[in-house]
């Protein structure tokens, strides 16, 4: 299973302007900067890596609960995970210190010790979890 994304950047990295898009569709065009980043725009104005990270961990992690509730038999009537990433100044350039999900839950015959039980194993193993052991490539092509 492959899955792409592609962005384009025009423009200097302070004063340019960027889109990302993915290959379903779901986001397409979608604008960041800056401003988006690191500055104090948000909303309608567009997007930016830390964040679309943040919603892919949390959709991620909450869909790996409710298989690990599933598993168990249980039937989740709602679960509901907020994702909030730290970024370090690292002097010179940044870097993702942690992620820290939040998980609230609602299933009936739920009980807290194995809510914990199965939220720790959806950390664990989620892909997106995982992304950060991943093997990282690349390759650059210069255009004329």
């Amino acid at each position: 299973m492959n899955r792409k994304a592609t962005a384009v950047w025009n423009g200097t990295g302070k004063d340019g302007t960027g889109k990302v898009s993915a290959q379903s569709g779901a986001i397409k065009d979608l604008p960041y900067s800056w401003k988006t980043r690191f500055g104090d725009e948000s909303g309608m104005s567009g997007t930016n890596p830390e964040e679309m990270i943040a919603a892919a961990h949390a959709s991620c992690f909450t869909m790996a609960t409710a298989f690990q509730l599933q598993a168990a038999g249980l039937n989740p009537e709602e679960l509901t995970t907020e994702a909030n990433l730290t970024m370090e100044n690292m002097n010179p350039g940044w870097k993702i210190a942690k992620i820290h999900l939040s998980l609230v839950a609602k299933a009936a015959g739920l009980t807290d010790e194995k809510l914990q039980e199965f939220a720790k194993t959806a950390k664990e193993n989620c892909p997106v979890s995982q992304v950060l052991k991943a093997e990282i490539t690349m390759e650059a092509k210069l255009l004329a």
